[in-house]
């Protein structure tokens, strides 16, 4: 993949998460702030609610008095605040029988005698229509009543149902204004700092009256409002956020194979090179020199092509293999196996061949008969010890161990500790620890990758233990 194309892709992603989170974040806080008002609002409303709901109550409650002034008692006098002794006059009335209109009297003492009370007839929601009705009332008293004062705990239990109807859960105080004086406070022993406050809009309030109410500020109950638009914001941002960076992977991912399989077409050219290059000098050396006549020549040319034929066949079975291994249409052939012996031998065979390395084979079994595949076990078993050979140390150990019902198999040597990134790949198809020029690493990177495939198809499992000084393969089989 070409690696401006790439970046240009990374940063396309990059500024679609940052576009995301923050027209997100954007749209969270105009919706917050918008609740925060709608509280406010809803506040506002339920002190109206109450105080409307409050004076309709009351103006249920009214009553008109009449008190019939054709009385022939002779001594009527009586004061009102004993007669209504929890109630006001608020309007004295009386017909005027000239002019057939109601005359408003003063406020203050009625003269009417204590003993005649019944005199006096409560009437509710009376309406004169007509002249024989006004004449009816000619002779009588109206009297206009309310209460003497206002009831601030029933409003104030009006107010928190309706906040309670609205779900608003919030510590406020009532006050009641009369110009600039304030006539009632609640909770007077809590000091109020920086509260926020609503107004009463209600009409039953006098042009010099006002109903106040303060409370805290409403953040928490905005954000209890905006919990779901943010949840769905917040999931929807992860989700992209998400899809985003999983496209991202499988980009980087395709960037990886598309590296690493440049790298295995150039290293496989290089490889297959070599051999044919040197069966192709031998033969041509048999022809141009006449050796086919040198017996000793010829032959020293053919075991030169023999073993090249031998070492290009081995890597094209590696590569059918391993095609092999990703179709998942290898099929085992198992069989009971002495393990130890099959593992002694490789590491016998392996140790002519290594030259100046040292292999040490130690079992705590002298047999342990075991059912696998002789010919692919041998083959990842050759693997994990062709390895040591060319990257690690000069000391090479192969254990051995039965523990409990498994069986573990440990190949350890003293070179250098393989590095964190790498150990994370080493299992990878193709991967090949980087050491400067390609070409100086040997192999195709499936030795690996084809011996954890084959652990795995016997149920058991390969890892590359931590160690700070050597590099040590486990592998653990079930018995």
């Amino acid at each position: 993949m070409n690696t401006k194309k790439y970046r240009w892709i990374l940063y396309l992603i990059t500024i679609t998460i940052i576009a995301t989170i923050t027209v997100q974040v954007y749209w969270n806080y105009n919706n917050y702030i918008q609740n925060k008002q709608r509280v406010a609002n809803e506040i506002q409303l339920s002190l109206d609610n109450a105080i409307e709901e409050y004076f309709a109550d009351i103006t249920k409650k009214s009553r008109v008095a009449f008190l019939d002034t054709t009385s022939n008692h002779k001594n009527t006098s009586i004061k009102f605040k004993t007669f209504f002794s929890k109630v006001k006059i608020d309007t004295l009335v009386k017909p005027n029988a000239v002019t057939k209109r109601f005359e408003k009297l003063k406020p203050g003492i009625l003269d009417t005698d204590v003993d005649h009370i019944s005199a006096i007839k409560v009437f509710k929601d009376k309406n004169i229509d007509t002249v024989k009705d006004f004449e009816v009332f000619a002779n009588k008293l109206f009297i206009a009543i309310s209460h003497d004062s206002i009831e601030y705990t029933k409003i104030d239990s009006l107010l928190k149902n309706q906040l309670s109807a609205k779900k608003i859960v919030l510590d406020y105080r009532l006050k009641h204004y009369a110009g600039d004086s304030v006539i009632f406070k609640s909770n007077t022993n809590n000091v109020v700092l920086n509260w926020k406050g609503v107004n009463s809009k209600s009409t039953f309030l006098k042009n010099n009256e006002q109903f106040r109410v303060l409370f805290k500020d409403s953040s928490l109950e905005a954000l209890k409002r905006s919990s779901t638009g943010i949840l769905l914001s917040l999931l929807l941002s992860l989700t992209i956020i998400s899809c985003l960076f999983y496209l991202l992977k499988i980009i980087n991912k395709q960037k990886e194979l598309a590296e690493i399989k440049n790298d295995l077409i150039s290293n496989i050219t290089h490889e297959f090179k070599t051999p044919i290059t040197t069966v192709s000098t031998a033969i041509e050396a048999i022809g141009a020199f006449n050796a086919i006549d040198d017996k000793e020549k010829t032959k020293k040319y053919l075991s030169i092509s023999s073993l090249q034929l031998t070492k290009l066949h081995h890597m094209v079975e590696k590569l059918l293999e391993t095609a092999t291994l990703d179709s998942g249409k290898l099929l085992l052939q198992k069989e009971e196996i002495d393990i130890v012996e099959l593992i002694k031998n490789i590491a016998l065979r392996n140790e002519f061949h290594s030259g100046e390395k040292n292999i040490h084979f130690v079992s705590n079994k002298e047999k342990l008969i075991i059912l696998l595949d002789p010919f692919h076990f041998e083959n990842a078993i050759s693997n994990l010890i062709d390895n040591a050979i060319k990257y690690g140390g000069n000391e090479i150990e192969i254990h051995i161990n039965r523990v409990l019902d498994n069986l573990e198999i440990t190949i350890a040597d003293n070179g250098n500790q393989i590095e964190k990134n790498p150990r994370e790949k080493i299992f990878d198809k193709f991967y090949r620890i980087p050491k400067g020029n390609t070409h100086n690493v040997k192999g195709f990177g499936i030795g690996l990758f084809y011996t954890k495939k084959i652990v795995e198809k016997h149920d058991g499992k390969i890892q590359l233990l931590p160690n700070s000084k050597n590099t040590i393969f486990k592998i653990t089989l079930p018995i």
